[in-house]
């Protein structure tokens, strides 16, 4: 089984985008439900995006 280098392209962004994110919701003071919702979305967005390319 041979790992997409996509597929760690996009982890790799998941992990940036967290770790903005995170810096984001402390500025703005997003509560949790705010935050859940941005990460579900990105997750959507990213699976599309992967879901694409293949």
């Amino acid at each position: 089984m041979a790992i997409d280098s996509g597929l760690i392209l996009l982890l790799f962004l998941a992990l940036l985008f967290a770790w903005g994110l995170n810096r984001v919701r402390r500025m703005l003071r997003l509560g949790p439900v705010a935050y859940g919702g941005v990460v579900i979305v990105f997750v959507i967005v990213m699976i599309a995006v992967w879901g694409q390319t293949r």
